[in-house]
């Protein structure tokens, strides 16, 4: 197969230049997947350059399994020798292959947000430090901020001054106490271990030096500075590192991203070749348009010339509702309409938000119209109570000293071993400094509590060695099973079927879901039982919330504006576009974020291929109470030659804006002045003829005619005419 055929110029450069940095840039829809592939192809099948010697690296598990199987096509079984995957997968099998130099146990378990919630938890009662003052996740997001600038524990003490960094290092070194205890790492630690594993270790590095003779990065302006040293530490010797990304694209300072990465890629390699991907293939012209229009009011961007050859499609509908029930039911009835009158289906459909409790009036209007919806980054599959239980049991046969898994599933199904002996235990494991498991060892060992503890009553000890023989016993049998047989070993012997089959309601659901999750451990089937378990649970803790996207089940999709970046959609509505919404209310005094939460609206207006519509309504619940509010700043850098449907928020509302943005808003004013009674003929100029029923100003209640029905509006927005 010809390698560069259907490629553009642009795209055919960035595939032949295989020498030395190079950085593509890659605007949104402009093929940057293809580009990739395609030149992971060309390295191999024109350079001679073997697929062992080549990592590909993205930040979802979605954009990797993509990657691959365009490799596949491409290159058949050739492709499947390259190395693709995400940061966190590659940094955890490097781990897992140095254990020994990294000083780590080859078996550590991956926590996620949840384990490692509970584990600050107990770092902070073990050090006495006020929750209420001093939040988990408050903690949790200082450590992690830290730990993606390449600072330990250590060099944050050193560092500290104030007294909040003092007690945050004081919770970061138990913290990492506890993690070793545990044999566990967080996703942090997998990178900043492998930047210090590398460091620290030349004879590792140089081996992975000699293997990697080509890197690429995906998605460059997500990385931070721990991910980025990474690239640079293994590309050192032969600078072959090709760099994709799009600073306009750049939404996620919050998990320590930097987009310095990609705009000062230059400067750290001044010999680096720079290739603009300039064609998008993904939107209309009108949309494409629309959302330059809004990026280009940013300064940290890199200038190009973005152009697409598609159709110039249908103008932006911006909409502006009373109150979000109102704006779900508008949103509702263009989804019919697109169905019936455009044979859109609903998989094309996918409705986009700031934050994911605005996602609640869209729900209830589908339940209420039997509308299939897929409400993504809502309660994962892994995440399920059931599925999160049988895990914490698959964690332990590996791992024994997890406490925060061997903690959940102790006593579950119920087995006698009560919340007395749980704090007895927890006693022995924090003043002996062992696991929880070591201390089961030493009361059921000794038949009684160790010397100088509280006494465990010959109850609790029968039921803890029968815990024990039961968990030991599973650990014997992890060593020549799969995974599928181990759940299964697992279901039963711990009497957790039993156990979910009373429950009447759920039980058969429940059960299903089970089932599942042992039908997805299937494909670790022909792995060493010695890999295999640790295998799946590894792709089970980096798993992320659009890889739960269901492709099979024909639905609208419900997805924040983070979640949606990297996806596209024929239909898009954007809702809540309200100031405080987005921008976000506490990014407003920070004009760095402004630009960000900039970026993150132009990544949803280029998720759309051919509609998009823009709505926000006037009166939403937020922060506690029900206000009205202000239109988005963004929606006045559209351009209304490129819009329909209602005319721009800005014209027709009274705020503090309206003049800055140039928009007249004397019409608003002299509405607010009118004087309406009830029983008054009125014309809307969407819901048509009407009469008025109560008029308390500024809000009038009128009933018209159809199906538009009783509707409270706002004067001050409402494009209203008195029929004399």
């Amino acid at each position: 197969m010809d390698i560069l055929q259907g490629l553009n110029q642009q795209q055919k450069q960035a595939v032949e230049t295989v020498d030395g940095p190079l950085l593509i840039v890659a605007g949104p829809g402009s093929g940057k997947t293809r580009v990739i592939t395609h030149r992971i192809a060309y390295l191999i099948a024109v350079c001679g350059l073997s697929p062992y010697r080549i990592l590909a690296v993205t930040f979802t598990n979605k954009a990797a399994r993509e990657m691959r199987e365009r490799l596949r096509t491409l290159m058949g079984l050739t492709g499947e020798n390259v190395n693709a995957g995400t940061f966190h997968a590659f940094c955890s099998s490097v781990l897992r292959q140095e254990y020994d130099t990294a000083k780590i146990d080859r078996s550590f378990v991956i926590y996620d947000q949840g384990d490692q919630i509970d584990l600050m938890k107990r770092v902070l009662e073990i050090e006495g430090i006020e929750t209420k003052q001093f939040a988990p996740r408050f903690v949790l997001s200082a450590i992690s901020s830290a730990k993606s600038q390449l600072i330990d524990a250590e060099l944050f003490g050193e560092q500290s001054t104030s007294y909040v960094d003092k007690i945050i290092h004081r919770a970061y070194l138990r913290y990492q106490e506890l993690l070793t205890r545990h044999s566990a790492l967080d996703f942090d630690d997998l990178l900043l271990r492998t930047y210090l594993l590398f460091r620290d270790n030349k004879h590792v590095l140089e081996k992975y030096q000699s293997r990697y003779l080509h890197l690429l990065v995906d998605e460059f302006q997500d990385t931070n500075l721990v991910q980025y040293s990474i690239a640079q530490q293994i590309t050192e010797a032969h600078k072959n590192i090709c760099v994709v990304g799009d600073p306009d694209q750049s939404i996620y300072s919050w998990r320590n991203a930097d987009m310095g990465n990609i705009l000062s890629f230059r400067d750290t390699y001044p010999n680096a070749t720079i290739i603009r991907l300039e064609e998008n293939y993904r939107s209309t012209k009108t949309i494409l348009a629309a959302a330059q229009s809004v990026i280009t009011a940013n300064s940290q961007r890199i200038e190009r010339d973005l152009h697409t050859e598609n159709p110039t499609g249908k103008r932006v509908v911006i909409h502006e509702s009373y109150n979000p029930e109102e704006e779900a039911q508008h949103l509702l009835r263009e989804v019919d309409r697109l169905r019936k009158e455009d044979h859109y289906k609903l998989d094309d459909i996918a409705v986009m938000y700031r934050v994911n409790a605005q996602s609640r009036a869209v729900e209830e209007g589908c339940l209420k119209y039997g509308i299939p919806y897929q409400l993504i980054g809502g309660l994962r599959f892994y995440q399920r109570k059931e599925i999160k239980d049988i895990i914490c049991y698959l964690r332990v046969i590996q791992n024994p000293y997890d406490d925060i898994s061997l903690l959940r599933i102790i006593n579950l199904p119920t087995r006698g071993i009560g919340q007395r002996t749980l704090d007895q235990l927890v006693y022995i494991s924090q003043s002996k400094g062992v696991p929880i498991y070591t201390a089961i060892q030493m009361a059921c060992q000794e038949a009684t509590s160790p010397p100088g503890y509280p006494l465990f009553t010959s109850r609790s000890i029968g039921s803890m060695t029968k815990f024990l023989d039961i968990i030991n016993k599973l650990i014997k049998e992890a060593e020549h099973n799969s995974p599928y047989d181990i759940i299964e070993m697992v279901l039963d012997r711990t009497g957790f079927r039993a156990y979910i089959n009373l429950d009447n309601e759920q039980g058969g659901d429940r059960l299903d879901n089970l089932l599942e999750l042992q039908s997805t451990a299937f494909e670790f089937q022909y792995t060493s039982p010695q890999e295999s378990l640790s295998a799946f649970l590894e792709s089970v803790a980096l798993v992320s919330d659009i890889d739960s996207i269901d492709e099979k089940k024909e639905s609208i999709k419900l997805i924040t504006l983070h979640q949606a970046k990297g996806l596209e959609f024929p239909v898009v509505f954007m809702i809540g576009l309200e100031e405080g919404m987005i921008p976000h209310f506490r990014s407003l005094d920070d004009p760095e974020q402004i630009e960000e939460e900039r970026r993150l609206f132009y990544v949803g207006m280029t998720r759309a291929m051919q509609r998009l519509y823009l709505t926000r309504a006037f009166r939403r619940s937020f922060r506690g109470g029900t206000e009205p509010g202000d239109p988005s700043r963004f929606l006045a850098d559209v351009p209304q030659d490129l819009t329909s449907g209602l005319t721009n928020p800005f014209e027709h509302a009274i705020l503090p804006t309206t003049r800055e943005s140039g928009f007249d808003d004397e019409r608003a004013v002299n509405m607010t002045h009118e004087s309406f009674v009830a029983g008054e003929k009125v014309s809307h100029t969407s819901f048509g003829e009407g009469i008025v029923v109560s008029y308390t100003p500024p809000e009038i209640t009128i009933a018209f005619k159809g199906e538009a029905g009783i509707k409270r509006l706002l004067l001050n927005i409402a494009p209203l005419e008195k029929i004399k």
